[in-house]
């Protein structure tokens, strides 16, 4: 999906009734507007404006505009005192969220300055030039009683950082949530069976996040894997040797097996247009299979780096946490509780399978396994650790009442031990102690995967989960 085809709204309010009575002041305020967007478009180019709205015929208008120029968000932008029926019309056919800028020109009102001045026609034109806070509980009154979703930024037009981060963040999760309605979950295989935590109701995924769900054969992967050329196979392990720290005790065939699975799984996914996939693949004796399953970690590690997350052991509802932290940027590792370190007071967590190679402490390492842990084959793992620093845990939960939720926590991936078997491992830290995180994130009922990224992000899941109307949670 074009991310490009992200368009954000945004209008100003007035009324018209001023303008001839206050001199400039239209003028002034269409001022703060261009500011607005110029600011906005620095943060994002597709930026619809149809400008200052102050009469219920402008309204209408615009409310077609951002109709018709299909807007994911729009931004009012509240200049000065205006009437709630000029703007219901310019947001209640979009059915968008809507995010009330109440941004005041100044820090204050220059107090000595303002009383200063000789004509009182002119003070109360300054006045309304700054009052911008005023119409604010009028409007969250209509949007409330007509079922009008918004939200609020409150601060200052001009060197407000905390109120512009605040904005860049709701663009940012508008970018993603638009991601997630335009991409295309690829799954293959089926359910671990008797991992009942991890069945989920797909329904409800098209219900909160949109998209497409593909259900793949994985004999169609390894029907893909019989047309891959020699030179193919000899390009991606030049690649995997560039990319992997190959250890010395990998098998050249091993190698071409995994490079051949690998170039296949890149046709497969061109074929679907996937943006994340979920996989699992038992095995009952069918040679090619078990061969292509046995040998998919390289080129799900190198997918998962590029944009395309692969959750192992079918967990569709981890692949959809794993696609948010990619958009994002914080990349999206798949990982679980391994053990817990009372000593260091950390949460040793990682899992077999792919790994996210853009946000790994050094090369990650490829080592041979003589078995999958509770899987069929054996074949060649990767080894990895989170780099040290911030990080965010995040988890799609399905509850009880079969309903989404998002549930978070931000943590510090920090240097020491770890086990040394082939799969991925990291150390965390938690702000309220290892202890107290696993029994408040356990409590929510999540399953016991989970998606791990760079970055402290809550802040941005939380403006998400509102976008999308879920639930969300943050531990720590």
């Amino acid at each position: 999906m074009d991310n490009s085809q992200l368009k954000i709204g945004l209008f100003g309010i007035g009324l018209e009734a001023y303008w001839k009575q206050f001199d400039g002041l239209k003028e002034r305020l269409e001022g703060y507007l261009s500011e607005v967007h110029k600011r906005l478009c620095d943060i994002h180019e597709g930026i619809v404006n149809p400008g200052l709205i102050d009469t219920v015929e402008k309204a209408f208008e615009a409310g077609r505009k951002f109709r018709t120029e299909d807007v994911d968000l729009i931004f009012l932008y509240v200049t000065t005192y205006a009437l709630s029926s000029t703007v219901l019309p310019v947001v209640q056919r979009a059915k968008v969220p809507v995010i009330i800028l109440n941004l005041s020109p100044e820090a204050a009102i220059d107090y000595d300055s303002f009383n200063a001045i000789s004509d009182r026609t002119t003070m109360t034109g300054e006045w309304l030039a700054h009052c911008s806070a005023c119409p604010v509980p009028e409007i969250a009154n209509v949007f409330n009683r007509t079922g009008i979703k918004f939200h609020q930024v409150t601060g200052m037009l001009y060197n407000d950082n905390e109120c512009w981060n605040e904005i860049k963040e709701w663009i940012e999760a508008t970018k993603v949530a638009h991601i997630m309605q335009y991409n295309r979950l690829g799954c293959m295989g089926h359910y671990y069976n008797g991992m009942l935590d991890i069945y989920t109701d797909l329904t409800k995924h098209y219900a909160y996040f949109g998209g497409h769900i593909e259900m793949i054969e994985v004999d169609e992967l390894s029907s893909l894997r019989k047309d891959i050329s020699d030179n193919a196979i000899k390009e991606r392990v030049k690649l995997f040797h560039q990319v992997f720290d190959i250890q010395n005790d990998c098998s050249d065939e091993e190698l071409q097996q995994a490079a051949k699975t690998s170039v296949a799984l890149d046709k497969l996914v061109q074929r679907y247009q996937l943006g994340s996939l979920a996989y699992y693949y038992k095995g009952t004796g069918i040679e090619e299979n078990e061969d292509t399953m046995s040998s998919i970690i390289l080129g799900n590690s190198l997918l998962t780096a590029n944009h395309v997350p692969v959750a192992g052991e079918y967990e569709i509802k981890n692949a959809q946490a794993m696609k948010i932290m990619d958009s994002f940027g914080a990349g999206g590792s798949f990982t679980e509780y391994y053990a817990m370190d009372y000593k260091d007071d950390v949460v040793l967590m990682g899992h077999d399978g792919p790994g996210h190679i853009g946000i790994a402490e050094g090369k990650i390492k490829v080592r041979p396994l003589k078995v999958y842990h509770g899987k069929v084959g054996k074949g060649l793992s990767v080894e990895m650790s989170v780099k040290n620093g911030p990080v965010t845990l995040l988890s799609v939960v399905e509850k009880s009442d079969g309903n989404l939720m998002l549930l978070v926590a931000e943590a510090e991936s920090v240097p020491g031990p770890i086990l040394q078997i082939g799969n991925t491992n990291s150390r965390y830290k938690f702000s309220i102690g290892a202890r107290k995180f696993v029994s408040e994130w356990n409590s929510y009922g999540p399953a016991h995967h989970c998606a791990v990224g760079i970055g402290h992000i809550a802040g941005k899941i939380k403006k998400l989960g509102q976008l999308l109307n879920m639930e969300t949670v943050q531990v720590c």
